[in-house]
C-alpha cells in the first residue's frame, strides 16, 4: 500500500486526509504542535467561519488579493456550495449569517473539529503530534521525511504547513521559490483625540481610504484599544499588505464614519437644523452614530454641546462634517488581528499546477493552504481556499492508477 505523508495538521491537511481513499493509501498526518486544527478552533471567535456564501467562482476570486487568477479554476471544481454539501452529508448543520459568512449551527468550532476527527478515525489516518519535520530527502521514487519522532517514508508528500518561516525554508531547500512574507489583515494603530476612550464603538458602514495609494474600502468599522479595526480596515490592510510593509506601517488613512459625502451630510444637517432649531447640538441625533462618539466629534470640533442648533454657524458645521466624513488619521503601526492572522507571501504560484495542486518542481509532491502565496480578506475565504485546494489533491490521488 502506498504511503501518503501530510505535513501539517491544520485545515488543509485534515480536509485532504478526510477526502482520501483509505483503501488505496496509508495516510499519516505530522503536526509539530501538541494540538491539531488550532486555527480552526479560534477562527470566528471560536465559532469557526467555515466559508462565505458566494457561489460564483468569478465573484469569489475577487476576495483574494493574491491568488485570484489561479483560484478561478480551483473554485470551478469545488466552491462554498460544495463545502456546505460536504458538511451537511456528515450531519454538520451550517447557517448563512446576514453578512454571508457561513458558521456551524452550533456556533462552536468544536463541531467542525469533531467532524474531521470522526472522518479520519474511520479512515484509520494516523496523527502524530509534537512531530517536528527537520528535513525532507528526495529519493528516486519517494521521500524520506526526517522528524523529531524518527524517519517516515512517503510515496507522496502533501505539504500543508501554514506559513511559518521554518516550513518555508524547508521547502525552499527543496528548490521552490519563496515570495517574502508580510502580514495581511491587521488593525491600524492610531493615537488621536477623536478615538480616545471610545473602545468598542462601532459603525455599521464606514468608508476608508489611503490617499497615497489611491485605494479605498467600505464596511463595518470598530474603534479598538490601539486604533481602528473591523472589515473596512482589515480589507484595505489585505489588499495593500505589500505596500504598507514598504512604508513600515506609517501612513495616512482617511475615514468617512457615516458613508455619506459632504453634500448629502450637509443637507441632512440643514434639514435637522430647520426642524429642530431650539435643540442643543449635543443632544441632536442627526447621524447614525453613538451619542458618545457624536459628543466627541463636537468636542474635537470645539463646539459647545449646549449650543442651540440654530446658532451653529456654517463654518462650525463644515468643521463637524469634515471630522465625520473626511477625518485624516496618522497610522503609526499595526496590530495583528488575532482570530484571522494571515500572511501574504509564500511559495511562488508559478511553481504550482492548479489543476491538482501538485508541485512543478518536485514529483509526487502537493501543496495547499497558507504556505502558498495566496491570501484573502476576512470572512471565511481563507478556509475556503484550503478546502478547495485540499479537495483537488485528494481527487487527484484517488484517481491515480
Amino acid at each position: 500500500m502506498k504511503q501518503i505523508i501530510i505535513i501539517g495538521g491544520g485545515a488543509a491537511g485534515f480536509f485532504c486526509a478526510a477526502n482520501l481513499d483509505e483503501k488505496k493509501y496509508k495516510i499519516t498526518i505530522l503536526e509539530q504542535n501538541s494540538d491539531v486544527l488550532q486555527k480552526v478552533k479560534i477562527s470566528g471567535g471560536g465559532r469557526c467561519n467555515v466559508s462565505h456564501a458566494c457561489f460564483d467562482p468569478k465573484e469569489l476570486v475577487q476576495f483574494y488579493p493574491r491568488g485570484n487568477k489561479e483560484l478561478l479554476s480551483v473554485f470551478t471544481k469545488f466552491q462554498p456550495g460544495d463545502t456546505m454539501d460536504w458538511f451537511e452529508k456528515r450531519k454538520v448543520s451550517l447557517k448563512i449569517e446576514n453578512d454571508n459568512r457561513i458558521f456551524p449551527e452550533s456556533n462552536s468550532s468544536q463541531t467542525i473539529i469533531n467532524s474531521f476527527q470522526n472522518e479520519i478515525q474511520q479512515k484509520n489516518v494516523e496523527v502524530k503530534t509534537k512531530c517536528s519535520v527537520k528535513e525532507i530527502e528526495k529519493l528516486d521514487e519517494s521521500y524520506i521525511v526526517k522528524t523529531s519522532l524518527g524517519d517516515f517514508e512517503a510515496d507522496f508528500v502533501i505539504y500543508t504547513t501554514g506559513s511559518s518561516p521554518k516550513s518555508l525554508k524547508l521547502i525552499e531547500s527543496l528548490g521552490h521559490k519563496i515570495i517574502d512574507l508580510v502580514p495581511s489583515l491587521f488593525t491600524f494603530n492610531i493615537k488621536d483625540d477623536l478615538l480616545k476612550d471610545l473602545l468598542g464603538t462601532s459603525f455599521e458602514m464606514a468608508e476608508t481610504s489611503i490617499p497615497k495609494l489611491k485605494t479605498e474600502e467600505s464596511g463595518p468599522l470598530l474603534i479598538t484599544h490601539w486604533g481602528l479595526s473591523g472589515p473596512a480596515i482589515l480589507k484595505i490592510s489585505a489588499w495593500e499588505a505589500i505596500n504598507l510593509a514598504k512604508v513600515k506601517y506609517n501612513f495616512e488613512v482617511q475615514v468617512n464614519f457615516i458613508s455619506k459625502d459632504m453634500d448629502e451630510a450637509e443637507e441632512l444637517f440643514q434639514n435637522f437644523k430647520i426642524s429642530n432649531p431650539k435643540k442643543s447640538i449635543g443632544s441632536s441625533k442627526i447621524f447614525d452614530v453613538t451619542n458618545r462618539f457624536w459628543q466627541r466629534i463636537l468636542e474635537v470640533s470645539k463646539i459647545d454641546l449646549n449650543k442651540q442648533i440654530a446658532n451653529v454657524s456654517g463654518k462650525e458645521m463644515q468643521t463637524i462634517l469634515e471630522n465625520l466624513c473626511k477625518k485624516k488619521f496618522q497610522v503609526t503601526g499595526k496590530s495583528t488581528y488575532k482570530d484571522e492572522f494571515v500572511t501574504a507571501g509564500g511559495i511562488d504560484l508559478k511553481e504550482i499546477n492548479f489543476k491538482n495542486m501538485s508541485s512543478k518542481i518536485l514529483p509526487n509532491f502537493y501543496v495547499a493552504g497558507e504556505v502558498l502565496n495566496i491570501d484573502a480578506v476576512t470572512g471565511g475565504f481563507n478556509f475556503q481556499a484550503c478546502w478547495s485546494e485540499a479537495w483537488l489533491i485528494a481527487q487527484d490521488l484517488n484517481n491515480l492508477n
